[in-house]
């Protein structure tokens, strides 16, 4: 079953069970999926490519959440949390830092990079290798850090 399939099956799951904030989240998905196969000629959302917008969802649910954390707003950020909580069951287990830190090591010693200005030559050789297993936001920091 592709993740398109499953995410349809627990959209409708959801509106049986009457869970409101799974349903709102799924459908607002699935929008986002339908609006990317009707951009062009002959696009189907695979795998691959719902992944990438489903990462993109959880991204933005944790901008709102720290924005309206910022704000004060709570119940506001606790149902973005909820909100990414949901999404990010259809993504890939992430790595954990470690795993990381040794693909960056790797990235670095067979790009010859040896300062921050190298920083593009690294990302560009382990951002394949980690996409949709780690968070960019992460892999940027440890790479900054390695290049210091």
């Amino acid at each position: 079953m592709s993740l398109k399939e499953q995410i349809q099956n627990d959209l409708t799951q959801a509106m049986k069970a009457q869970e409101e904030v799974k349903l709102s989240t799924l459908r607002m998905l699935k929008a986002e999926i339908m609006k990317y196969e009707v951009s062009g000629a002959d696009k189907e959302a695979t795998d691959e490519i719902v992944t990438s917008l489903i990462q993109k969802q959880v991204k933005q649910r944790k901008d709102s959440e720290e924005q309206f954390r910022k704000g004060d707003r709570v119940e506001m950020a606790d149902k973005e949390a909820e909100e990414a909580k949901i999404l990010q069951a259809y993504l890939p287990e992430q790595m954990g830092e470690d795993e990381i830190r040794t693909i960056v090591k790797e990235g670095i010693a067979s790009s010859g990079a040896a300062s921050k200005a190298d920083m593009g030559k690294v990302m560009g050789a382990i951002m394949p290798k980690l996409k949709g297993k780690a968070d960019g936001k992460l892999v940027n920091q440890i790479v900054m850090e390695l290049l210091q």
